[in-house]
């Protein structure tokens, strides 16, 4: 067995430490905890930092630049979100969080090969979200992540709805568009106005025509409508298929380009 996760958290509230000691102790993993104020850390080796501010997560961009940071917040607004994605943070949660989200998210932070330029920023206002995402599967967790936040005022169901629509073709995006090249990148731009959420996403592939993804179920007729498991059972694949299918059912809207290789992603909003 190898060495323990180092883990510093970087949070005054003792409650809160307390509780992220609880929801993500390991026996591989070793936390350790400091006032956020940056004269007062010690300058050591962490694996993962978790940032109770974002004057927090400036302090570990400055003492540990190559350090994953997630940002757990009290409270906060898109600006705050859109403000850690810039600042580099791995991901962000506010408080209530997801223990489930919150762990998955972590384990991805402690196993993946971060890098700062995985996520490059060119839009970061509270109307508008505009990056180009490294074609590797945790950017598009990461994104999502980001995103759930972006849309928490729609309240559950609608959130997760929509934040899962995005995941799945993002991820088809990344590992069908972009063939999980991380020297390739999708483009992602997040809109918001005053009657819905758009959601654009563009691969570096060729495209596709939904008349030639016999794998999908979004291509099965209406009389077989389970006919692309066997496709996929024929070629060796895994079980699967309905990324699509699935995507179109959480959002009002889902409409691609003639190429294939182009998404937007539309949710009215109630008013």
């Amino acid at each position: 067995m190898g060495s323990p996760k180092r883990i510093l958290i970087l949070d005054g509230d003792p409650q809160t430490q307390h509780g992220l000691r609880e929801s993500l102790g390991t026996p591989d993993r070793e936390f350790h905890t400091a006032p956020p104020e940056a004269g007062s850390v010690a300058i050591a080796p962490y694996d993962l930092i978790l940032a109770g501010t974002l004057s927090a997560l400036a302090c570990v961009r400055r003492i540990w630049p190559r350090t994953p940071a997630i940002v757990i917040a009290a409270s906060a607004g898109p600006e705050d979100v859109l403000s850690a994605v810039q600042a580099q943070a791995y991901a962000f949660f506010r408080i209530p969080y997801v223990v489930s989200a919150l762990s998955a998210t972590v384990e991805l932070a402690l196993e993946s090969a971060w890098d700062e330029s995985d996520i490059q920023v060119h839009s970061a206002r509270p109307n508008w979200f505009g990056a180009d995402l490294r074609c590797k599967r945790d950017t598009a967790d990461r994104v999502l992540q980001f995103v759930r936040e972006l849309v928490a005022d729609l309240g559950s169901p609608h959130q997760e709805n929509f934040a899962t629509a995005l995941r799945e073709i993002l991820a088809n995006a990344i590992e069908h568009g972009g063939g999980l090249d991380p020297l390739k990148t999708v483009s992602i731009a997040w809109v918001r106005t005053r009657h819905a959420i758009l959601c654009y996403i563009r691969d570096p592939g060729s495209g596709f025509r939904f008349d030639q993804l016999p794998h999908a179920a979004v291509s099965n007729p209406v009389e077989t409508p389970f006919e692309h498991a066997e496709v996929r059972q024929r070629l060796g694949m895994r079980p699967g298929g309905f990324g699509i299918l699935l995507a179109r059912s959480l959002v009002d809207e889902l409409i691609y380009d003639q190429a294939g290789n182009e998404v937007l992603l539309v949710k009215y909003v109630a008013q």
